[in-house]
């Protein structure tokens, strides 16, 4: 019985140094396994934890190569391949349904910020019960309807831009 475990135990102490890989050298970005290369090389041994390689991607060629144009120029946006095309019409009357919601929704922002405006009374929105008990309150339902009244003129101007970009009917 003694003999089976102290066996066991021998078995079980060496085993580790069966699994563990070779010496790692690494030369510059490269790593190998190969003593000799690497002495011819000059490569440097890598102590410590295992080393995992994974091996990149090329980047495409023509990702690499520059707009043609100079810097800052912006290249039109190709569509793939396998896109499925659509006639003028059709593309004409989602471009007519695009500007409808659009300016709908400029329609509604418009109305939202002309409320916004109106309650905020140019910086001194009118007072109600729990303002006069509570002057700090006041002033941060003032600092809040600045920034509602902002947030709104910037969305009034983004759903501009986005109208400009648009074709004309």
């Amino acid at each position: 019985m003694k003999k089976t475990l102290i066996t066991l135990i021998v078995i079980a102490a060496s085993a580790p140094a069966v699994w563990a890989q070779d010496r790692i050298y690494r030369c510059g970005n490269e790593y190998t396994n190969n003593a000799t290369q690497a002495k011819e090389r000059g490569c440097k041994l890598v102590e410590g934890g295992n080393v995992t390689v994974v091996q990149g991607t090329r980047p495409a060629a023509a990702a690499a190569a520059p707009a043609a144009g100079g810097i800052g120029a912006a290249a039109p946006a190709a569509s793939p391949s396998n896109a499925p095309r659509v006639s003028n019409n059709d593309q004409k009357a989602r471009d007519a349904d695009a500007r409808a919601i659009l300016e709908s929704e400029l329609r509604k922002a418009e109305a939202r910020h002309a409320d916004l405006a109106k309650e905020y009374n140019n910086g001194a929105p009118e007072r109600n019960a729990l303002d006069l008990r509570n002057p700090q309150r006041y002033m941060e339902r003032t600092a809040e309807l600045k920034a509602s009244v902002a947030r709104s003129e910037s969305d009034i101007a983004g759903i501009k831009r986005e109208l400009a970009r648009l074709p004309a009917n």
